[in-house]
């Protein structure tokens, strides 16, 4: 049997800058009328228990001085990013893994995704870009009851493919800590499009990472 690579997917198989972390910003603008800075993102990220963009949002518009439902947040964030008919700030997404990168590594490993999306938007995204890969399981925060850090989700998968041995790939924190509360070998990304890319490395590595790299590219180098 081949091993698992198990994959994050923002931030590591897409690039979200002008989706998920421009929805948040335009989020924080409509409620307060502040433009705030990707860093003020990555702070929260950094900080562990931020893995989800409605949280950040609601709690960035809180340090601004104003209190927002977290429904109300969540409506706004969804309408802006999925737009009408998928026309929003996802269809800005960027696919990261180059051509071939998951025909090479299928010659000796299997794929798997633990995602704190839910199941629709990341079928939009892996229908635009990757629809011939098999990932096998898929955990969303459909299937989960925690959300990272909790190790929930790559326990599921774990359960689901027993006997196999794995690694996570992430780029947040919560995905580090996620993996080690797993007893999962850990692989982070510091993208140069990150804010903070410089202190991020240094969060992951102080986090247990095997390697942390700048692209998800880099992965066919460095694992066994």
């Amino acid at each position: 049997m081949k091993p698992l690579i198990v994959f994050d997917m923002d931030g590591v198989l897409a690039e979200v800058t002008e989706s998920y972390r421009a929805a948040i910003i335009e989020t924080v603008r409509h409620f307060t009328g502040v433009e705030i800075k990707p860093e003020a993102i990555q702070a929260l990220k950094n900080r562990g228990g931020f893995n989800n963009d409605f949280l950040v949002s609601q709690v960035l518009c809180r340090g601004l001085g104003r209190e927002v439902d977290y429904e109300t947040v969540r409506e706004y964030l969804c309408r802006i990013f999925f737009g009408e008919n998928n026309d929003g700030l996802i269809a800005r997404e960027k696919w990261m893994p180059r051509g071939g990168f998951f025909a090479r590594l299928g010659a000796r490993y299997d794929f798997s995704i633990f995602t704190g999306r839910d199941r629709n938007e990341l079928a939009i995204t892996l229908g635009r870009f990757a629809p011939e890969v098999p990932f096998s399981p898929i955990i969303t925060s459909d299937e989960t009851t925690e959300p990272k850090p909790s190790p929930q989700g790559l326990q599921m998968i774990r359960a689901r493919r027993p006997g196999l041995s794995m690694c996570y790939v992430g780029d947040t924190v919560d995905d580090a800590r996620s993996a080690r509360a797993a007893g999962v070998p850990f692989y982070g990304i510091a993208s140069p499009a990150c804010a903070w890319q410089n202190e991020l490395r240094r969060l992951l590595a102080e986090e247990g990472a095997v390697a942390v790299l700048s692209d998800v590219n880099q992965l066919e180098d460095v694992l066994p």
